[in-house]
């Protein structure tokens, strides 16, 4: 049995639909080459700022005056190193 013209009409129309609803899909960056140096950067930074604290900590004004505030810019520095070493691929 043949199907009527509104029949066909109104599939098509449902199949625009469809198409013009689904969302665009985001293509990922497909260059991370700039996540292994700054990931050991940071975290290096992070190590030599807590070495630096307990070698000569006193004798540097800016750490004396920060106290033990300085074990958490070493470790907040550690901590985001290993947020952006998530990102490698």
């Amino acid at each position: 049995m043949p199907e009527s013209r509104t029949r066909k009409s109104a599939d098509a129309k449902l199949r625009r639909a469809r198409q013009e609803a689904k969302p665009a899909k985001v293509k990922a960056p497909s260059s991370r080459r700039w996540v292994p140096p700054t990931f050991i950067t940071v975290g290096l930074l992070g190590v030599i700022w807590l070495i630096v604290y307990y070698v000569a900590g006193p004798s540097i004004p800016y750490m004396s005056d920060l106290g033990n505030w300085n074990i958490l810019i070493g470790m907040g520095g550690m901590a985001a190193a290993f947020g952006i070493a998530t990102l490698w691929r």
